[in-house]
């Protein structure tokens, strides 16, 4: 707006409950893992978004498949949609070719807890990030990245693409990720299998990334910034 306009603007961010963090695992989310076809040892990969062709799933894909860990099971959260079907048959030709384990549960993760059709526990994203060991992020674009706060509200490890608006506000913040230029290479791979089994340095991030979650993008942040813009708008304090 400045550039082209020379209107000031105030960037409000997308904010999580910071300031508040996640409550323990309840006993209705206490059987996410066995429920999607989990054993208490694997470990979960957590994609969480739709399948389209931006969200870059291939990626998750080939990390899990060069992870060489059969314990390593993929787990994608929600459904194409109304972007049609071929991006979904290229995703299982990939899954076919990496043999790995990769575990659709659209139909059984919604907006509020209930059943589905066939009578089955139907959970949200949220029931899902505590069982998670890693999330994968590998968009090529963004608007912003919902799901990258969620890990980190979550306290969840990240493998995210450095997509342009990652790029231009997150990662200058200073969050601690595994970060691939839309090229996963053989260090992303060895960073990933190193935050699996270094159980201090996972906990390091988590506590960082947290830190700078609640600095960055907590609810006070956004009252504070709308407040400062409404009272130069109407100019007078609030």
């Amino acid at each position: 707006l400045a550039r082209r306009y020379a209107l000031a603007s105030t960037v409000i961010p997308n904010v999580i409950d910071f300031e508040n963090p996640p409550p323990p695992v309840d006993a209705y989310a206490a059987d996410v893992r066995r429920e999607i076809g989990l054993d208490d040892d694997d470990l979960m990969v957590l994609q969480p978004t739709r399948v389209v062709a931006r969200k870059g799933i291939e990626h998750a894909i080939e990390l899990v498949r060069r992870l060489k860990e059969p314990r390593a099971k993929l787990v994608i959260s929600h459904p194409a949609g109304d972007e049609g079907s071929d991006y979904m048959q290229l995703l299982r030709e990939r899954i076919d070719d990496a043999q790995i384990d990769v575990r659709f549960v659209a139909e059984r993760v919604g907006e509020t807890r209930g059943r589905n059709a066939a009578g089955q526990k139907v959970y949200t994203l949220f029931d899902l990030y505590p069982h998670a060991d890693l999330v994968t992020y590998p968009s090529y674009y963004e608007g912003f990245g919902n799901a990258f706060l969620e890990a980190i509200y979550f306290r969840k490890p990240v493998v995210v693409n450095t997509y342009a608006v990652y790029a231009r506000d997150i990662d200058p913040l200073g969050f601690q990720t595994i970060e691939m230029s839309q090229v996963l290479s053989n260090h992303v791979v060895e960073q990933t299998r190193e935050i699996l089994r270094n159980t201090a340095l996972r906990n390091q991030w988590a506590e960082i990334n947290y830190r700078l979650g609640l600095k960055y993008f907590s609810y006070a942040v956004a009252r504070r910034k709308l407040a400062a813009r409404f009272a130069n708008l109407l100019g007078e304090g609030l």
